[in-house]
């Protein structure tokens, strides 16, 4: 008989696509700037939504955002743009497909300025993952310090759809963070002791 595993609470049951993100991708590092970028397009698409809302539609998203080529996102034009708002397979709202172009713009000036976005996003942790431990989901947090730090910087430079809420998770999605739970077989406590 297999044993079952524990996840965060957040997967729910009966939601493969949702187990797979956890165990493959939510909470582990990411030092891609593509990577990166994808999920500042995913998190702010997902303003107002559910994240799997989002996620049922990646495959959508990364066929429509030039399989999230920052450098081809930035040069898209307003006849661009106008055929995103009739694609099926992202959220359709204007203001998150034009703010995707601008992020993308802004998203090339800091590789040049800092020589990567990960070096730049990075140095908001110290360069180390922070490893929270909630135990119960009233433990988790939708904000930080840093998120708000990360968050303030990112909207003087102009990004837009970029809250302390929208950045804690991406910074949890690409393991700045880990709050995976004290109970999760994802936990970095209970991977330890393996």
């Amino acid at each position: 008989m297999k044993k079952s595993i524990r996840r965060c609470f957040w997967v729910g049951t009966n939601k493969p696509f949702y187990e797979k993100y956890h165990d493959e991708e939510w909470g582990r590092p990411v030092h891609d700037d593509k990577i990166h970028f994808e999920f500042l397009i995913l998190e702010g698409a997902q303003a107002g939504l559910s994240w799997e809302t989002i996620l049922k539609r990646r495959a959508g998203y990364r066929r429509a955002f030039a399989n999230f080529n920052p450098k081809k996102v930035a040069q898209f034009d307003s006849k661009k743009i106008a055929q995103l708002l009739k694609d099926p397979g992202i959220i359709r709202n204007r203001l998150k497909i034009k703010s995707a172009v601008t992020n993308a713009q802004l998203f090339l000036e800091i590789q040049k300025e800092f020589g990567s976005f990960n070096k730049y996003i990075w140095a908001f942790v110290d360069n180390k993952p922070i490893v929270n431990h909630p135990r119960e989901r009233k433990d988790m947090q939708a904000t930080s310090k840093e998120s708000d730090a990360l968050s303030k910087d990112l909207k003087k430079r102009g990004f837009k759809f970029v809250g302390s809420t929208i950045m804690y998770a991406h910074m949890q999605a690409t393991g700045l963070i880990d709050d995976h739970m004290t109970y999760c077989w994802r936990n970095s406590k209970k991977r330890m002791k393996k």
